[in-house]
């Protein structure tokens, strides 16, 4: 049987055959250059042009192909960082592990005043905070808008940190001597609004992670951080096993509004 041939018989439907042949050459590169039309797929394998729509709209779906309106299909970039769920991360540590330059514009380090998120830290309303705004640059693309906010009692010796070039938790560390050792993060998908667009550099039809996370440190809530993540490149992923079970914990929180 040739490669483009699909099995007439049987209980998979046509679609789906077509959705795993294409899977597998895109796979393997054969498309990294261009990705064919519907009338040039329909007629490789012999299928009606409805069939070829099925298929194109399962790859779509599950983020391996990419089409805007008036274009040809293009074949999605591989996400190139990966962070793993349920640790305390550093976006500054998960983007050199991938081999790229990491840098960030700081748009704002200053003490202010939130009473919204004085109350997440199970503070007054009026207590002072330090709050950092950066976005986060992967190589020469933005990837992340990360706002911060730390008791300022605790935090002050970061105002003359040079968040350019290095990370929060490391100087938090090294400057007042605390680590985070626990926390719990709230991950959403959303569509970014236009001004978020313009800082992360994307386009209308790309998505983005929202990231709510409070960290705490020997029990005492010391940060409520929200990040703003590019979801064309960023890959979430959990662990699973027979001890421990599926290390991925999705709650209603989940859905709302934060």
């Amino acid at each position: 049987m040739g490669e483009a041939e699909l099995v007439r018989t049987g209980g998979q439907p046509l679609w789906r055959q077509l959705q795993q042949r294409l899977l597998v050459r895109i796979r393997a590169g054969e498309f990294d250059g261009a990705f064919p039309g519907e009338l040039a797929l329909a007629d490789e394998y012999s299928v009606s042009r409805q069939t070829v729509r099925q298929a194109l709209r399962e790859l779509r779906a599950d983020g391996t192909l990419i089409a805007e309106r008036g274009r040809q299909p293009r074949v999605a970039a591989a996400a190139e960082i990966q962070q793993p769920l349920g640790a305390l991360y550093s976006l500054f540590a998960a983007v050199e592990e991938a081999g790229l330059d990491q840098h960030s514009v700081v748009r704002r380090l200053d003490i202010r005043a939130d009473a919204v998120v004085a109350e997440r830290l199970s503070l007054e309303g009026s207590t002072p905070l330090l709050y950092l705004e950066r976005v986060r640059l992967a190589g020469n693309d933005p990837l992340a808008v990360d706002r911060v906010w730390l008791p300022a009692d605790l935090a002050r010796p970061l105002l003359d940190a040079d968040f350019q070039h290095t990370s929060l938790y490391g100087e938090l560390h090294r400057r007042t001597g605390v680590r985070l050792d626990h926390g719990e993060e709230q991950i959403r998908a959303v569509v970014p609004t236009r001004a978020e667009r313009a800082l992360l550099g994307c386009g209308e039809t790309v998505g983005a992670f929202s990231i709510g996370r409070l960290g705490t440190s020997a029990g005492k809530r010391i940060e409520w951080r929200h990040t703003l993540v590019r979801g064309d490149r960023f890959a979430l992923t959990a662990e699973f096993s027979g001890r421990t079970g599926y290390r991925l914990v999705t709650t209603g929180a989940l859905a709302g509004t934060r």
